[in-house]
């Protein structure tokens, strides 16, 4: 099973694809380790503000790691802001059957009465060295728009609203329980 974890900067993607990596042993892909590497590589000119024209570059990319997970049976999940919402459109159906795509999504009540944890847990799995451009209002509105998307693409939505409670038994179970690789 391929388990794509999509969602806005600081929605707990990275956080969510450890645990469950520590809970089902299932390895994951942190679509920011692939850009940095890139970047730092200097095998593109892009940036790491150039979030559209990085979904572009990254995406044909993973979207072949993930097929070549899937045609040697392997688990993967693959986390990250680079996963286009009109995802499923770059598949066919023998693979689609193995992917589950989620987006974690937090509510604007939510990010107001939790933005400090918000910025708390936000080195929880990685450790960000600039994060002076996460506000309030910026994570209000970058979640705002993924949840619209979301909702336009019919893609399956996590949504954070009173407490972050993304359980992994419970909104992961089907998918991450009985299916052989």
């Amino acid at each position: 099973m391929i388990i794509l974890i999509a969602g806005a900067s600081h929605a707990g993607k990275t956080a969510l694809a450890q645990r469950l990596l520590e809970r089902h042993g299932y390895p994951y892909l942190s679509i920011d380790h692939l850009k940095m590497g890139l970047i730092r590589a200097g095998r593109t000119p892009l940036t790491p503000e150039d979030d559209a024209a990085l979904t572009d570059y990254l995406w044909p990319i993973v979207r072949e790691m993930v097929k070549t997970a899937i045609e040697n049976g392997q688990h993967l999940i693959v986390e990250g802001c680079y996963i286009p919402f009109d995802w499923a459109r770059d598949f066919e159906p023998r693979y689609l059957a193995h992917i589950r795509c989620r987006c974690i999504v937090l509510s604007e009540r939510y990010i107001r009465a939790h933005f400090d944890d918000v910025l708390r847990y936000a080195n929880v799995i990685e450790r960000r060295i600039d994060d002076s451009s996460c506000t309030m209002e910026r994570v209000i509105d970058d979640n705002a728009r993924t949840l619209a998307q979301a909702r336009a693409h019919g893609v399956d939505v996590l949504l954070v609203d009173a407490d972050y409670d993304v359980d992994v038994n419970l909104d992961f179970a089907a998918d991450l329980g009985t299916e052989e690789p």
